[in-house]
């Protein structure tokens, strides 16, 4: 144990380590543990651990966001001599700024934090109280809120007639069913955001066209053109 201890003193004069308790000290290449300790002690330790290195990512955007607000003209140049890229940094101090300390759930981890970040508030409570009752991972918690962003898309775009609303009207109209608009193997698919489809859907509402027709008519014009 006199030994241990004297290790752990050696290595304070040459690195300045993070002390744990007398036996257990950290620094930059490794653990030193000093002497026996119980088994007690040692699950302790690495419980505190685990905590340290699920709060590092706080603890650095906090000192970047007090750097930010108190250091302006020399902060950059402080972000440009660590070893992180300063897209990355900067990304813990907007997740650091999207949550006061109080507002911030112990039981999860920044990442939790960061995947809620670009919510509202409320929204942002939501989730990280749903990831912290039901044990949630930072990806489960991930796709839980990317599946709803989704379905919400979905329910607000606009009304636009069914796929069987369609083939109906289209063959009421001639040179359609030509086409082979989605029929068979002729069909075409387009992946198109919810913006596109509102876009489109009004454009070709002015001209008294389906959203299919529109498609049809702006991809034979072009060829057209090229033709010429």
């Amino acid at each position: 144990m006199e030994s241990g201890n004297r290790a752990i003193q050696s290595i304070n004069r040459r690195s300045s380590p993070l002390v744990i308790d007398h036996s257990v000290a950290l620094q930059k290449s490794g653990l030193i543990i000093s002497g026996s300790i119980s088994f007690r002690r040692w699950e302790l330790a690495g419980h505190q651990l685990v905590s340290f290195a699920e709060s590092t990512a706080w603890w650095l955007a906090d000192w970047l966001v007090y750097g930010e607000n108190s250091f302006q003209e020399r902060y950059r140049e402080a972000v440009e001599r660590t070893s992180l890229s300063y897209q990355t940094l900067r990304n813990y101090t907007w997740v650091a700024r999207r949550f006061d300390l109080s507002r911030r759930r112990e039981n999860l981890s920044f990442g939790h934090h960061a995947e809620v970040a670009a919510l509202d508030p409320p929204e942002q409570d939501y989730w990280l109280r749903k990831a912290e009752e039901l044990g949630w991972s930072r990806n489960r918690l991930r796709n839980n809120v990317r599946a709803s962003l989704k379905e919400r898309e979905f329910e607000e775009a606009p009304n636009l007639p069914t796929a069987t609303e369609r083939e109906s009207a289209d063959a009421r109209r001639p040179g359609v069913k030509d086409r082979g608009i989605g029929r068979g193997d002729n069909k075409l698919t387009l992946r198109l955001s919810v913006e596109q489809v509102e876009q489109f859907a009004l454009v070709a509402g002015e001209q008294g066209l389906s959203v299919d027709e529109w498609v049809v008519q702006v991809l034979e014009t072009a060829v057209s053109g090229k033709a010429r």
